[in-house]
């Protein structure tokens, strides 16, 4: 049998239709609280250690402070406040990272303030869900939910990681600020 005969039939097997085909996604992963999230990396600059943060008057209670890095000013979010997640295990700040947010994303110098980052990751466009994304009328910041499979004690689980849009998160910010 001809390659040209087994064409139709692959095909056949995968009836996805072309935009329903998403390319792979490379993504900055961190943890809030006891949840994983994942951001864009194209998002990213670049991640660095805490550091001390000057509080600023009447901002809104998610807005850290301000840090200097490297000589530029740069607004510090809590991203765990913005997004309303409690963490009974609360860390240290000082054990705290800071991803800073690339020049485009914002019209100022942003860091997000996360409790860790874990790694940055290829994920194909089949892990991730997108009708369970929009769960929650209100946050639209969320673009979908990226399952991995990994291994705890000899079983194969599914771990959810959050994806969502930092650019639609600090369009709402921007709007507060």
């Amino acid at each position: 049998m001809s390659a040209k005969a087994s064409e139709p039939v692959a095909a056949a097997k995968n009836p996805v239709s072309p935009e329903k085909r998403y390319d792979s996604i490379q993504v900055v992963e961190f943890v809030l609280g006891n949840e994983h999230f994942a951001i864009d990396l194209f998002d990213v600059k670049e991640v660095v250690e805490y550091t001390t943060i000057t509080k600023l008057p009447n901002v809104p209670s998610y807005v850290k402070g301000i840090i200097d890095l490297r000589g530029e000013i740069t607004m510090i979010i809590d991203l765990k406040h913005r997004l309303n997640i409690t963490d009974e295990n609360a860390q240290s700040l000082e054990s705290s990272r800071i991803i800073v947010l690339d020049d485009k994303v914002a019209k100022s110098k942003i860091g997000i303030l996360v409790d860790d980052v874990t790694s940055v990751s290829t994920f194909e466009g089949n892990q991730v869900d997108h009708t369970s994304a929009s769960v929650s009328k209100e946050e639209t910041s969320i673009i979908g939910i990226i399952k991995r499979k990994v291994k705890v004690k000899e079983k194969e689980i599914n771990e959810l990681i959050i994806w969502i849009d930092i650019k639609q998160l600090l369009g709402d910010i921007d709007a507060t600020l």
